[in-house]
């Protein structure tokens, strides 16, 4: 029996997991922030006094809250940054690691934190929400990937979803405390959690360090009996080491089946209309029967559901497999957005509000399509992404997956204005689309290791392995000029 002294204890991997997850604090804190201060009067009158003399004064439209250029800066302003600095801290990720890339997240994350807290015009607040954009950029880029690299095979799922599990802790401790500077809490966990835990032995050997690479692998693993991932690891370094530029690596066929998932994944997590529940919850509420004092409390509800559907998704994504969880969550999603739709196109016009019955079925119809959402898009768009490139495109198609959220979530902003209660009709089309995409194209991808991920699922693949094909047709056709000069 092997030494544990050699080992760290599973108190110190966990620990590992939870404070890389702490990345998705932040970005859900912020997601929060995002519906919940621009819907508060303190904060209007401070930075948006125009907003606020139409919401005190005039007759408000029910669609279109935040139809105001300046609202909708500094709400997107963040993601913006994301997107750019993605691409960013995907080289960073590569040359310097996982660990280090959470490292500059924190950083950028504490100083936009302290500016915005400080903030007393709105050029400061936009410059603080540019600020923790890179954070989330760099912080969304590195936690997923840190997470399936360093998780156990049986668990890479659950220990995954634990980024998403933070971010709904995050959006419900910011309805909960409506304070621009309390994100610099979790941020300050990550930076210094960051000095403390390994990176991953991946990100490790990509760089050249073989040995350290095997011992932190035997150390999170608890064995000695680590030679069969270590190879495969190995064999992706080299893979990784060929080609010194991962755009021309991204161009290849080869490239095309995961970068082609992992950006769906996320343009299709926005588009279930997730955001237009979670950045509108606190005006949906009111305008659906609820008083002022009541649309905290929903929220806080919303919050709630959230947070322990994810824990349902820890519980059985390893066990069912990502592609049941998505398409039992489109039947849910697809029913409640259609519902919505149907209730307030009838019965919520541009001012007034739903009577009391239909507002309560609206409160439980939403709280349903959260709880869909939760245990099946909310995680497995950032899950399966990160589980699914090669190692020497995975932090550059990581980054694409990425910046794909990050446009998408800014270009939602001001559709609600312009398409009123048929939103939900969109949504749902989406839905269903969504469904067909996973029955049709989404392999599974359940205990199979990371770093075989192209033998065992994509040359698998009815669709997907012709593109495989492609690059061994490529390599056959070069094999003779090589020989025959």
């Amino acid at each position: 029996m092997a030494d544990d002294k050699k080992f760290y204890s599973k108190p110190f991997i966990v620990f590992c997991w939870l404070i890389a997850a702490v990345g998705g604090l932040m970005f859900g804190y912020d997601i929060g922030i995002s519906g919940g201060v621009t819907a508060m009067d303190d904060f209007l009158l401070k930075f948006f006094p125009a907003v606020y003399a139409k919401k005190r004064f005039a007759r408000e439209d029910n669609y279109c809250k935040f139809d105001d250029q300046r609202v909708q800066l500094f709400t997107s302003s963040l993601y913006l940054a994301a997107l750019v600095s993605s691409f960013f801290a995907s080289k960073v990720c590569t040359k310097y690691g996982r660990k280090q890339t959470m490292l500059v997240a924190s950083g950028f994350y504490l100083i936009g934190v302290a500016l915005n807290a400080a903030a007393n015009n709105l050029i400061m607040l936009i410059v603080g929400r540019i600020l923790l954009g890179f954070g989330v950029g760099f912080g969304n880029e590195a936690v997923p990937v840190f997470l399936s690299e360093i998780a156990p095979l049986n668990y890479r799922g659950a220990v995954n979803i634990l980024f998403q599990l933070f971010v709904t802790i995050g959006i419900l401790c910011a309805n909960l405390k409506l304070a621009l500077g309390l994100a610099g809490v979790p941020a300050f966990m990550l930076f210094l959690g960051s000095f403390v835990i390994p990176d991953t032995p991946t990100s490790l050997i990509e760089r050249g360090q073989l040995q350290n690479g095997r011992t932190i692998l035997q150390k999170i693993r608890r064995t000695e009996e680590i030679d069969n991932e270590y190879n495969q690891i190995v064999h992706a370094s080299e893979l990784a080491h060929q080609d010194k530029n991962p755009f021309k690596k991204l161009a290849q066929p080869s490239s095309r089946p995961p970068l082609v998932i992992g950006m769906l994944m996320q343009v299709f997590q926005q588009f279930t209309g997730i955001n237009a529940i979670m950045f509108y919850a606190p005006v949906l509420f009111q305008t659906v029967g609820f008083k002022n004092d009541a649309s905290l409390l929903s929220s806080v509800i919303i919050g709630l559901v959230n947070v322990f559907s994810i824990l349902v998704s820890i519980k059985t994504v390893d066990k069912f497999g990502r592609r049941a969880l998505l398409l039992q969550a489109c039947c849910q999603m697809f029913i409640t957005q259609t519902v919505i739709g149907i209730i307030l196109l009838a019965d919520l016009k541009t001012t007034g509000s739903l009577g009391h019955v239909e507002a309560m079925v609206v409160v439980l119809l939403v709280c349903l399509f959260v709880m869909s959402f939760a245990w099946s898009w909310g995680p497995l768009g950032w899950l399966i992404p990160s589980e699914t490139f090669p190692l020497e495109k995975r932090t550059t198609g990581f980054a694409f997956a990425v910046s794909s959220n990050m446009f998408f979530t800014f270009a939602f902003l001001s559709m609600m204005c312009h398409m009123c209660a048929t939103i939900f009709f969109f949504f749902a089309a989406w839905i269903l689309v969504m469904g067909l995409f996973v029955v049709f194209f989404l392999p599974g991808t359940k205990n199979v290791p990371i770093d075989d991920m192209n033998e065992r699922v994509w040359k698998q693949h009815w669709f997907w392995k012709k593109f495989m094909d492609c690059d061994q047709e490529e390599n056959d056709q070069k094999a003779p000029n090589q020989i025959h000069p």
